[in-house]
């Protein structure tokens, strides 16, 4: 039977042998629970909102939350990206980018960063600058994340680190 300081001691080996290959080319990991549908419902909250009517951009800030079905969006500032040829913003939404403190959950997990770029006709946010993702008690933290909504897999990148927690018992 092996004692589960070997266990504890081998798994730590294996991890730091992987994490140097992690750091040097970035991690594909699963990223759970998203599901994002062609006509999903975008409903924003923020202190203020700017519209201009000439270029058809709207700006929300202060407090930004976004919802859309089960992830919530959290920002200093963010942009509606309207779909091309709507004019006058009027149209349907096609992205979002946020701006300062941005936080992207799915009550599951949850990534941090400086930007967000969301794309909703494609399914994919980009996450840049000081980027990092929690999964239950393991981290992981890089300068971008691309997260495919559609396949629900995640891949981390630039200079990549990890956190895991093996569960075992003391």
């Amino acid at each position: 039977m092996i004692k589960p300081v070997i266990l504890a001691t081998c798994l730590a080996i294996f991890l730091a042998m992987n994490i140097g290959s992690a750091i040097a080319q970035g991690a594909q990991v699963p990223f759970i629970g998203l599901k994002l549908a062609a006509n999903s419902t975008v409903d924003i909250s923020a202190d203020s909102l700017s519209i201009d009517q000439e270029s058809g951009m709207a700006v929300f800030s202060g407090n930004v939350v976004v919802g859309i079905e089960n992830m919530r969006l959290s920002a200093d500032w963010v942009e509606v990206v309207y779909a091309t040829g709507t004019g006058g913003g009027a149209g349907r939404i096609s992205g979002l980018i946020a701006t300062g403190n941005v936080v992207f959950s799915n009550g599951e997990e949850a990534a941090e960063a400086d930007v967000a770029n969301l794309d909703l006709d494609v399914g994919v946010i980009v996450m840049t600058g000081n980027v990092i993702l929690t999964q239950g008690q393991n981290a992981l933290s890089g300068q971008s994340l691309r997260i495919d909504l559609n396949t629900g897999t995640a891949l981390i990148e630039g200079r990549v680190q990890t956190i895991f927690q093996t569960g075992g018992d003391e």
